[in-house]
């Protein structure tokens, strides 16, 4: 047998092996790569199987690429995956289910779904936390539903910081807009290359 052969027998192996022990694939990762550098996304389905979902539809439909980060707050989070530097919104698909109870916290480096006051209404923009935020679920009300958090950074928080650190103002009726366009260029599923 060849090298190449034997290799892909042996990783095979190790793949069933872990499946009969109960392991499961690994969980998907993302890279973001925007006009400031990559950021690397571990996605968490086991917590938030319906926003994963949701996430990867949109990437798998090429809705982020050309989006810009619209929404920076130092000391709190960057928001984008809606809009394009013109400000105009993206079509969006119907709004999912809230998955805020899953016990991932708004942590530094987590990435949670964006949404308006009510409660079931994310549907593709996104933020990154810059601090541990308070913005977790402490009951099923409005006010203590939060935020559902569906991955971290693995890879990036250096651009992610510098992102924050972008001088904003306000354009089209919309704040905390960096002055020069934050363009997420791509996002692609990195499982499996």
């Amino acid at each position: 047998m060849t090298g190449k052969l034997v290799l892909s027998l042996f990783a095979a192996g190790v793949i069933l092996t872990g499946l009969a022990l109960g392991q499961g694939p690994a969980n998907p990762k993302v890279l973001m790569k925007t006009s400031l550098g990559d950021i690397t996304i571990e996605l968490n389905p086991s917590k938030a199987p319906i926003t994963v979902k949701n996430f990867l539809s949109y990437v798998a439909d090429k809705h982020y690429d050309g989006t810009i980060f619209h929404r920076v707050i130092p000391g709190f989070m960057i928001q984008g995956g809606g809009l394009t530097a013109d400000m105009h919104e993206k079509p969006e698909k119907a709004p999912i289910k809230n998955e805020a109870g899953n016990g991932l916290k708004n942590d530094r480096g987590t990435i949670a779904m964006a949404r308006t006051g009510v409660v079931d209404s994310a549907t593709c923009q996104f933020f990154i936390n810059l601090v541990n935020n308070r913005l977790n679920h402490t009951d099923d009300t409005v006010e203590g539903f939060g935020y559902c958090v569906f991955g971290k950074v693995i890879a990036g928080m250096d651009v992610v910081d510098a992102i924050a650190k972008a001088k904003t103002g306000t354009k089209r009726g919309f704040q905390d807009v960096p002055w020069e366009p934050i363009t997420i260029l791509s996002v692609e599923v990195l499982n499996g290359k």
